[in-house]
């Protein structure tokens, strides 16, 4: 591949995903004179996200050639990475997610990844995102194609099985682990690594570790765990005293899979702080974009969140660019998981492209609790790919989340006539 690109990011109109993009974009040189095309069907939210790019591209010398385009297609050509951060009406349909089954008598969590809310989440994510990148896989064929949408580990099982695009997904899910780690141990997390393996948002580190020394730091978590405040992370801390390891990457996500995850407890996603959040933000870029206001420090210096640029540096430059995490077909790097099963792994980029680092046999009590995740999420993109009522059904009840047969057909009848509009077979 040669040392400058086409940087492709469908759903650019994403605040959240784009301000955190950028971050890393502009405070990197080693992309210089790469094209990076921001993509969106909202025009405004377009030209906001194209104005700050400008804005940052110039004040991080970052040397990037930006365009934009609101058709895809035409924007993919040539394109050696794509990047794709999308969701389907998603406030709306998000909090029904969550309320729906909580009516009818479901105890639950947050509602994106698991228990119901993750299935329906798939059901009319997955159709469009298997279309775009179908257009990856015709249009530029060679592209890595890295996916930031949720569900992540269902969106790349899925991928995996009805298209031939090369998929990555990723999260910032480790880091958010690492920090809740952190404030037990008492340490800055600049000086600590950790390693994990499992599932999106159901990840568990087999290693924390001193950066400088590698001394093992697990001894010195459990030590300090025990005569820590007992309503920080509950939940997350009963799975470590039980399961003997941590688990990635909070309470409520982690709360998605399991039957009793409300005990970490028992919202949904701050709909309302979103929105008051988003009008906060959209304000400060305006104001950063027409000069009115500075540039936030924290904007200009690599972010906390999903490591694309990083991937894309070290398969751009054949750097060996090692990624703490990322979600990819198993095929063995997860021993005693499905072949098939999208897992979350660290990975090493480099011009060959991405490759999972094993980390060995997950403890036997662990992997019989990813193993009941795995069957729900591959029925959930069964169900997906094929558009079928009768399989959404059946992966409604094989998840631990639901508890009554009469809730799930409830649950069912209406969160199927909301999203019918966007479900449809794949296959």
């Amino acid at each position: 591949m040669a040392n400058v690109t086409k940087i492709v990011f469908i759903g650019a109109g994403s605040a959240a995903f784009g301000l955190s993009l950028f971050q890393d974009l502009f405070s990197s040189s080693e992309l210089a004179g790469s094209t990076l095309t921001l993509v969106d069907t909202n025009p405004d939210a377009l030209v906001r996200m194209a104005a700050l790019a400008d804005v940052l591209n110039r004040r991080g010398n970052a040397g990037l050639v930006i365009e934009t385009a609101t058709d895809r297609k035409a924007a993919l050509e040539g394109a050696g990475f794509v990047l794709c951060a999308v969701a389907v009406d998603r406030n709306r349909l998000w909090r029904l997610d969550f309320e729906v089954p909580r009516k009818h008598g479901v105890r639950h969590t947050l509602g994106e990844n698991g228990g119901p809310g993750g299935l329906f989440f798939t059901l009319r994510t997955l159709p469009l995102i298997v279309d775009i990148a179908r257009d990856v896989e015709a249009i530029c064929p060679d592209a890595l194609f890295i996916n930031l949408s949720n569900p992540e580990s269902r969106i790349v099982l899925g991928l995996s099985r009805c298209t031939g695009v090369r998929a990555l997904g990723l999260c910032h899910g480790i880091f958010l682990a690492r920090w809740f780690v952190c404030q037990i141990l008492g340490m800055p997390e600049k000086e600590v690594d950790v390693w994990g393996a499992g599932l999106n948002h159901f990840q568990w580190l087999t290693a924390i570790r001193e950066r400088a020394t590698g001394r093992d730091l697990y001894p010195l978590l459990r030590e300090r765990e025990a005569l820590h405040d007992p309503a920080f992370t509950p939940l997350t801390r009963r799975l470590f005293r039980a399961f003997g390891l941590w688990v990635t990457c909070s309470d409520d996500h982690v709360g998605e899979y399991l039957p009793y995850g409300w005990e970490g407890g028992e919202h949904g996603f701050d709909f309302e702080n979103d929105e008051r959040g988003r009008v906060i933000l959209k304000d400060l870029m305006d104001g950063v974009i027409d000069g009115s206001k500075p540039i936030p420090d924290d904007w200009t210096g690599p972010s906390w969140g999903e490591r694309a640029v990083a991937v894309i540096e070290g398969m751009l430059h054949n750097r060996k660019r090692f990624i703490e995490s990322g979600i990819v077909v198993n095929r063995g790097v997860v021993p005693g998981l499905p072949d098939e099963l999208a897992v979350e792994v660290p990975l090493v980029a480099d011009a060959a492209g991405v490759h999972p680092v094993a980390l060995g046999r997950l403890p036997d009590g662990v992997l019989r609790l990813l193993s009941v995740q795995a069957g729900v999420q591959q029925m959930a993109v069964e169900a997906a790919l094929r558009g079928s009522r009768e399989l959404a059904l059946q992966a409604l009840l094989i998840d631990p989340v639901i508890t009554s047969t009469d809730a799930a057909v409830a649950i069912l009848d209406e969160l199927w006539e909301v999203n019918r509009p966007y479900i449809r077979p794949c296959l």
